[in-house]
């Protein structure tokens, strides 16, 4: 009976008004519904605020199978919200598609805009990074087989780590043991800043402007990318993705990306969620991919002829 009402209740939500609908959009609502839709005893979190540091938000949760294994392959996800906004409590979501898929999954909550600024949220994802790296074998996960995941801002911190070595290396972290970064609608080109935006908000005293950008840390000697973005996204337009993994090939690595023909900055990110997984395979695209870079051997460039521009 009351997953009836449950199921309901998201009806009434899908189908709603279009100030419901956006609401719906929210983490928050969105991760209240994924719950409810959930098959039971597929994942549970089993580390709730975790501190990888002494800040306020240095705290992290741990998702895990239900029926975990040993060594179990981890992915350490960044949530978005233009470096202002985000809770790990609220992308449950994320955590429960994932290890549904047999990963260990991590989600860190970091420092925001206007309390923080560039570069301490990176530095607070690259001290959840090193921390997982120093004690992940304590819950089931191997330190070796890390990959990284983010959905827009928090795709951004987790280009960042990747790309630019400082980093991880300043955390006391191996940047040499990540074995990929699967991204959702990142922005790795974004100058000129708007003025009034998010970005300049959270970055935009930082000098020089073009140390704040992924692209230009590209580099070749690097894991395989995922960049996978929504060809309706005006917020974070695809050509962000596009431009990153053409630079990453120019520099001898391994980049492909993915397009969503009818999905916008949210949609992407909606689609790992129960009620939205039918708009497009954005789950299954990327568990492949993590699934292949977190294998026991470590891929390389000819095991990918078919990296580049795929939809």
């Amino acid at each position: 009976m009351i997953k009836f009402f449950a199921i309901l209740l998201i009806l009434l939500l899908l189908f709603g008004s279009r100030k419901t609908l956006a609401k719906l959009k929210s983490p928050k609502t969105l991760n209240m519904a994924d719950r409810l839709l959930s098959a039971s005893g597929s994942a549970q979190k089993i580390v709730d605020g975790q501190a990888y540091g002494s800040g306020a938000r240095q705290r992290l949760d741990i998702w895990a199978p239900t029926a975990p294994a040993s060594d179990m392959p981890v992915v350490v996800f960044f949530y978005g919200g233009g470096w202002t906004q985000g809770a790990r409590a609220d992308y449950g979501f994320v955590g429960r598609a994932l290890a549904a898929q047999g990963f260990l999954v991590v989600i860190p909550d970091y420092h925001l805009a206007p309390q923080a600024h560039f570069p301490e949220f990176v530095e607070d994802c690259a001290a959840a990074v090193a921390w997982v790296q120093q004690h992940i074998d304590c819950f089931g996960g191997d330190a070796g087989r890390v990959a990284l995941m983010g959905h827009s801002a928090g795709a951004y911190n987790a280009a960042m780590i990747l790309l630019d070595r400082q980093w991880l290396a300043r955390a006391g972290g191996d940047i040499a043991q990540l074995r990929g970064f699967a991204s959702l609608a990142g922005p790795f080109d974004f100058l000129p800043m708007s003025k009034d935006g998010q970005a300049a908000q959270a970055m935009g005293r930082y000098r020089p402007l073009i140390k704040t950008q992924p692209i230009a840390f590209a580099r070749g000697d690097g894991p395989p990318l995922w960049l996978a973005s929504g060809g309706d996204d005006i917020q974070v337009p695809p050509r962000n993705s596009v431009a990153l993994a053409e630079a990453v090939q120019q520099a001898g690595g391994i980049a492909e990306v993915t397009i969503y023909p009818e999905m916008d900055h949210s949609a992407i990110i909606m689609a790992l969620a129960h009620p939205f997984r039918g708009k497009g395979d954005v789950l299954g695209d990327a568990v492949r991919f993590l699934r292949r870079v977190t294998a026991d051997h470590q891929p390389t460039a000819d095991a990918h002829p078919d990296q580049g521009l795929k939809r």
